[in-house]
């Protein structure tokens, strides 16, 4: 798809606008992640120029999935919230529907086992369409 250009557009704003890409400059890092994992069904939070985020990102296109990707910084990596028996301050983390799944391990285990797509459906990020002739 060469020439296809994408514009996108991100608004700064007071606390009470609590639009997905807007920015509000008075929310703490913490905020602001726990916001985009609650308001988005399927979250990457990585780092500059991350291979395994790559990774992950064309896995979950190529089931149909379009994640909301941010990359961080050293400090806000660290206020990405741990899931049980894991550390925070791991980039890539991944979050499905509002749950940490962890990082590319754990992305490629859950497609392996044929958890990934259920998971996916029931965060509200992909639909199955069934055919007529079933």
């Amino acid at each position: 798809m060469q020439g296809v250009q994408h514009q996108v557009r991100l608004e700064l704003t007071t606390a009470g606008n609590t639009s997905p890409l807007a920015i509000d400059v008075s929310e703490s890092a913490e905020v602001r992640i726990q916001r985009l994992i609650t308001e988005n069904p399927v979250v990457i939070f990585s780092r500059p120029s991350c291979c395994m985020c790559h990774v992950m990102k064309n896995l979950l296109h190529t089931i149909g999935v379009h994640p909301t990707v941010t990359e961080l910084d050293e400090v806000e990596i660290a206020a990405i919230p741990p899931s049980s028996g894991e550390d925070s301050g791991e980039a890539p983390a991944l979050f499905i529907g509002g749950t940490r799944v962890g990082g590319l391990e754990s992305l490629v285990a859950l497609h392996l086992s044929n958890k990934l797509v259920p998971l996916l459906v029931d965060a509200g990020a992909l639909s199955l369409s069934v055919p007529l002739w079933v």
